[in-house]
């Protein structure tokens, strides 16, 4: 019984709720988007967004923030593109990425931890930076003519019409939850989202914590660029761009709050598909895709509200919570009062 209603009280299942019934909604407005190919479309299409927000998690969980994952993607996806049009093999190319990942990860968290700068302001700027070095990689030109074996593995299906990658997307999100929930520096990280000072006086690594972080979300960025080339097949300098704000409101749909230490990457795995599928289900519903980032970013805005408003709550009745404790501990037993109203 006890984890039936733990599980009901799983922030991540608020969002699994809310992507069936927006399956449902479109599937009843248009009954062709129940095929099962078409579902199936949803998921794959989820797989980039995915690996970002998984990533974006981390960061989140330790109460910071990076919005250069969208520009890290770009120059991830630029430079494994050429190198793969150019003839070099599939494995370097992934082990380039990881090393492209790792480093702009611990620039990131070398300014945020060391230098004490904001997340925001600070992977804004590398933002910033990494589009002008994706213009200076191509000349501003697009990076085109990937081999075709490489592109033909996106649209390969292990399960159905489930695509490969997304089966391994799973898998890996998989592992990385029971990593998080199972093991004790796996729950470092909402540990020290949660009060970075305390986990500090009771000797846990919240610097070490912090630039893993960053490491993390930028390494999943990158191989993230490696799967955008397989599945779109070219890169142009703006690829991965708005990237940054998918990942964010899918992890904040999905049950992670801004505040840090709240939240699941399973939940940010079930956002990126709600996410993913705005475009797709606004031609099911007879809307221009075009509403898609309006759309991104009027969730955004009502998550971040309503997330703002249950953390206030949260901290006032936790307050009023201490209040009351303190004040039945300075209150005198009821047998002492009693003694006193005999003596008198």
């Amino acid at each position: 019984m006890e984890k039936v209603k733990k599980l009901l009280k799983a922030r991540e299942l608020t969002s699994l709720v809310f992507l069936i019934a927006l399956f449902v909604i479109v599937g009843a407005m248009n009954p062709m988007f129940l095929d099962p190919s078409n579902v199936s479309a949803c998921f794959n299409s989820s797989v980039v967004y995915t690996l970002v927000a998984v990533g974006m998690a981390f960061v989140l969980f330790i109460g910071e923030i990076d919005v250069s994952v969208g520009a890290n993607l770009g120059l991830t996806a630029a430079v494994v593109g050429t190198m793969l049009r150019d003839g070099q093999s599939l494995v370097l190319a992934i082990i380039v990425a990881i090393v492209i990942g790792i480093v702009i990860g611990l620039i990131n968290g070398w300014g945020v931890c060391v230098m004490g700068a904001p997340s925001l302001i600070f992977t804004l700027g590398v933002n910033g930076i990494l589009r002008g070095l994706i213009y200076l990689y191509t000349n501003g030109a697009w990076v085109e003519n990937l081999p075709k074996s490489f592109k033909d593995f996106a649209s390969v299906n292990l399960i159905g019409s489930v695509s490969v990658y997304y089966c391994c997307i799973i898998a890996l999100v998989i592992v990385i939850h029971l990593v998080l929930t199972r093991t004790r520096q796996g729950r470092y990280f909402v540990a020290v989202g949660d009060n970075a000072q305390g986990a500090t006086l009771v000797g846990l690594p919240t610097f070490k914590t912090k630039m893993l972080a960053y490491v993390i979300c930028a390494v999943m960025a990158s191989i993230g660029g490696v799967i955008f080339c397989s599945r779109i097949g070219f890169v142009t300098p703006m690829s991965g761009n708005g990237y940054e704000m998918k990942a964010i409101a899918a992890c904040v749909l999905g049950g992670i709050s801004l505040a840090g230490g709240v939240g699941s990457v399973i939940g940010s795995a079930i956002g990126a598909v709600i996410m993913s599928s705005i475009s797709y289900l606004l031609v099911f519903m007879g809307f221009s895709s075009n509403y898609d980032n309006a759309i991104t970013g009027i969730i955004l805005l009502v998550i971040v509200v309503i997330d703002a408003v249950i953390q206030h709550r949260s901290l006032v009745k936790n307050k009023h919570d201490r209040l009351l404790a303190r004040v039945s501990q300075d209150a005198p037993a009821p047998s002492v009062q009693a003694e006193k109203g005999g003596e008198a």
